[in-house]
């Protein structure tokens, strides 16, 4: 049978009258009395059955069995130490959570990061997805969301003003032609994202290309891993101009057609309308809005 856990307290006791051998010096680390302190130790030899010290006349040495525990305990104290300092060790003000649309983050958000981290160093950052879940986050300061800007309880700053635009690898140049017309696009998979709703179909119906089979092709639950896929040749995916720029710029993708349509939905930046904004996110909240001003410029 398992012996019970002792207090943490007892173990903490413990660690620092080990490393002191000295009950007194151990008991002022700890800001306890001496008498509190010599009583942990006591409760703790009980708990386990043997004694962990031996009490000479004018000091202390662990016994065979101190020696033996004593670097399990200080390891766990340590690590618990570690754990604790990672999560909750600065101030909650100093720390900006921001939920974040994924493919937004890596695409737009990422490249654009460092900026603000060179101008507000002493903000901690800490992000975290929002992939298919559109309900309220109570340990986020921040959200970046797509939508249409109208969620009940919240505030929107609109921070993108996307086209839709069909892209493809420059790879299709060599393994087939590019297709030249929206007409051509039957001899091609179409890359679809899950979710979203203004897909290839709603593309092609506001083009007036209804001869195309808008259904055929691959389905995904990312337009990030769409957008992946059409870089790497498996076929054409209907981006997000503001997602696309990037890999447009650096000709991991091209824009096979000249036509687009405005996309009806934007990412936008969301904050609590029920709840006065902190320091640091209104921080963030400035610098992000006059990035998404200079991307739209």
């Amino acid at each position: 049978m398992k012996k019970r856990l002792p207090p943490l307290n007892w173990l903490r006791s413990f660690e620092a009258a080990a490393r002191h051998l000295n009950f007194t010096q151990a008991a002022t680390e700890l800001h306890m009395t001496q008498a509190a302190l010599s009583q942990q130790i006591k409760g703790l030899e009980s708990q386990l059955g043997c004694a962990l010290f031996r009490r000479l006349p004018r000091s202390l040495a662990l016994t065979d069995a101190g020696r033996a525990y004593i670097p399990g305990v200080r390891e766990a104290i340590e690590n618990l130490a570690v754990v604790t300092d990672e999560v909750f060790g600065k101030e909650r003000g100093s720390t900006l959570s921001v939920r974040v649309n994924l493919v937004f983050f890596n695409t737009w958000l990422a490249p654009r990061l460092a900026d603000f981290r060179h101008k507000y160093s002493d903000i901690d950052l800490r992000f975290t997805s929002n992939i298919w879940f559109t309900g309220a986050d109570r340990e986020a300061d921040l959200e970046i969301r797509y939508g249409k800007g109208n969620w009940t309880d919240f505030s929107s700053d609109r921070l993108t003003w996307d086209q839709l635009v069909p892209v493809c690898s420059p790879q299709l140049l060599y393994q087939q032609s590019v297709p030249g017309e929206p007409e051509d696009l039957n001899g091609y998979t179409l890359l679809h994202v899950i979710g979203y709703e203004e897909g290839w179909g709603h593309w092609l119906k506001q083009l007036g290309h209804h001869a195309i089979d808008a259904s055929q092709g691959i389905h995904f639950d990312s337009l990030m891993t769409a957008m992946e896929m059409a870089a790497h040749g498996h076929g054409i995916a209907l981006s997000r101009s503001s997602l696309a720029a990037e890999l447009l710029k650096s000709d991991r993708l091209i824009a096979p057609f000249n036509e687009s349509i405005a996309a009806a939905e934007s990412f936008f930046l969301v904050t609590p309308s029920n709840k006065p904004i902190q320091p640091h996110a209104q921080k963030f909240k400035d610098w992000l809005i006059k990035e998404a001003a200079k991307a739209r410029s």
